[in-house]
């Protein structure tokens, strides 16, 4: 084949234009460009020297538009709800519905005016409850304690100087429950495994030292009310207007101080009687929950 001289130089043309494209080629793979290469020894140098602490503005990332987490997001105590859905097994509010069971139960006992009164009514209907028992009291009148156990109730810790719990240190609230469970084994041969906060308060800490001294804390969802000074109607009307199968009910049968607590006295027969009326029978708190009462 003969070419012309006009194909001769074009062929050399098209073999140059191929070198030169393929050299292109291999340099983009070895060596980036320089721009690229000045600006990432730049952010590397910035990293080494100015360290995890340069500003957004140093590097070019956008700002978080409500701030630092360090600012706005703080540990609060969970609520009483919170901690009993996160402790389901430990702190109680109320037992299972699938039986028309139901307990009465009483704080701050016992004292020498209500106390005894309550025990009277509660043994005349064959009832058995469950008594939250604050300490010193329990010292102080330890026949009455007796008389529960022989009566068949239900005994728990309520403290031993029945204070406001999330406000007192753990050392505090520990020797209020070691004072308490020493006692009450004194007078009736057993340390209590039930726990009942003072007002119903207490703090997670609290919760996970009780269950590791193989507590139950027992607080309710029924609350009659009782230390208001209600009349024996108005006792009776929170009772039973809320209570249903499984039901933790709150009432008071010692007193504080000027504390008026006829109405849960005068009240107690009705609602018995009613409970029965609707086939609801009446359990001590471990019957309810199916736990030990002592330890």
């Amino acid at each position: 084949m003969h070419c012309s001289r006009l194909e001769t130089c074009a062929i050399a043309l098209t073999a140059v234009l191929l070198l030169t494209s393929a050299s292109g080629c291999t340099a983009s793979k070895t060596t980036p460009p320089q721009g690229i290469q000045q600006s990432s020894q730049l952010n590397s140098t910035s990293l080494l020297e100015n360290g995890p602490m340069q500003s957004l503005s140093q590097t070019g990332t956008p700002k978080l538009l409500d701030g630092k987490e360090s600012t706005l997001r703080t540990n609060k105590a969970l609520s009483l709800a919170d901690l009993h859905h996160k402790y389901k097994s430990t702190f109680l509010f109320s037992g299972p519905t699938s039986k028309r069971q139901v307990s009465l139960t009483f704080d701050d006992v016992p004292d020498l005016i209500y106390t005894p009164q309550i025990l009277d009514i509660l043994h005349n209907y064959g009832v058995r409850a469950t008594f939250f028992v604050v300490g010193n009291r329990a010292a102080a009148h330890p026949e009455i304690i007796r008389r529960m156990v022989r009566d068949g109730h239900a005994i728990g810790s309520h403290t031993f100087t029945h204070p406001n719990c999330n406000k007192v240190s753990d050392t505090k609230f520990q020797n209020e429950i070691t004072r308490t469970e020493q006692t009450l084994a004194n007078i009736t041969g057993y340390k209590p495994t039930l726990f009942r906060p003072p007002y119903g308060n207490v703090t997670e800490q609290q919760i996970l030292w009780l269950a590791s001294q193989q507590y139950h804390i027992i607080n309710w969802n029924v609350d009659s009310l009782d230390w208001k000074g209600l009349n024996a109607d108005q006792v009776s009307a929170n009772i039973l207007g809320h209570v249903r199968p499984g039901s933790v009910i709150l009432q008071h049968a010692g007193g504080g101080e000027g504390e008026d607590l006829t109405g849960t006295v005068q009240a107690l027969p009705h609602i018995i009687e009613n409970l029965h009326t609707q086939g609801i029978d009446m359990v001590t708190i471990p019957e309810l929950f199916h736990i030990s009462a002592g330890k």
